[in-house]
């Protein structure tokens, strides 16, 4: 099945950070070497003056000064923009940006196609339909790509989260040569091995209850109810009756965190606003005359939304039923 427009536009943005991920480090743009104990920035070696302060080149009021400028207020403005950005439109990073999210993906869809699951944890198997109708591919020797495809990008972070902490072009050419110290060895070994685990079994708990950037922006997310939502036209609830020829729902098929995109915010937490779920929604009801169901909504139009859908869904519970 060909990708929507928003889908391709999101896999090329989560192509460029990773690979900016991969390059912060040999550029020195972001990183801090443990041989030289001291930090880059943008190429700049960045001090934040503890070894002055420790030498007595510093009285201890520049040195609290050093660390207010060039360690507090950089980390506190990094993540007011992070949260910034989450309190307007949610998860953005986590959904577009996120190195550790574009790797969860890749082994869904690989794990999708060997066992009709994208998660070993997962009850009941997708429908066996992509929204555009075609036959979902099956495969169950897909197993022999989804294991090493997870030893691959486990080994890769490790190298990556390695060259963050010792100078770069020691790590690869130790790496290529064989030549890599001991404790680069022991680093790498356990990385990879808690990753692919972490990769293989746990991907999407970690996304939902361990990811501080991700859990912080989820707070901050669902704190406010103008925030950019999955608003679901409910009142036409009769037009999902035969989403994937009767075989359940797209939107819930595609969601890369398993969750249920036609419920209330509340029940959407972990919603890293990937756009899946509006994607197959559009595709499925391509020649719909109404349009889709599931449309981005913000401000006044989100606060409606959610409070009429949060209406609707109570009398459901009520009723003893739910979406």
């Amino acid at each position: 099945m060909k990708k929507p427009a928003l889908q391709r536009s999101r896999l090329w943005a989560q192509i460029g950070f990773f690979v900016l991920f991969t390059l912060t480090p040999i550029f020195d743009l972001l990183r801090y070497d443990l041989t030289e104990k001291h930090a880059y920035f943008l190429t700049y070696q960045w001090h934040i003056g503890i070894d002055d302060l420790i030498a007595g080149r510093v009285d201890a009021t520049t040195a609290a000064v050093n660390l207010i400028l060039y360690l507090f207020l950089p980390l506190l403005g990094a993540g007011a923009l992070v949260i910034g950005v989450a309190w307007k439109w949610g998860r953005l990073y986590c959904g577009w940006l996120c190195p550790h999210f574009s790797v969860v993906e890749t082994i869904n869809q690989l794990m999708l196609i060997a066992t009709g699951k994208h998660s070993v944890w997962d009850k009941k198997q997708t429908p066996p339909w992509e929204p555009d109708g075609t036959p979902a591919k099956r495969d169950k020797r897909y197993w022999l790509i989804v294991a090493p495809a997870a030893v691959a990008f486990a080994f890769a972070w490790a190298v990556v989260g390695l060259t963050y902490l010792m100078p770069p072009m020691q790590v690869y050419h130790g790496l290529f040569t064989g030549t890599l110290f001991r404790g680069e060895v022991i680093f790498l070994s356990a990385a990879t091995a808690v990753l692919t685990f972490e990769f293989l079994f746990a991907r999407h708990l970690f996304c939902r209850y361990a990811c501080a950037v991700g859990i912080f922006q989820s707070f901050a997310w669902i704190g406010n109810k103008k925030a950019m939502v999955v608003g679901f036209e409910r009142e036409r609830l009769t037009d999902c009756a035969n989403c994937l020829n009767g075989n359940g729902s797209a939107c819930d098929a595609v969601c890369p965190m398993r969750l249920k995109p036609r419920n209330v915010k509340r029940w959407m937490f972990a919603c890293t606003q990937c756009g899946q779920c509006i994607s197959a929604c559009g595709t499925v009801n391509r020649s719909n005359p109404n349009g889709q169901l599931l449309h981005w909504v913000i401000n006044d139009e989100a606060r409606r939304n959610e409070a009429r859908f949060s209406a609707l869904s109570n009398t459901d519970e009520d009723a003893g039923g739910k979406l």
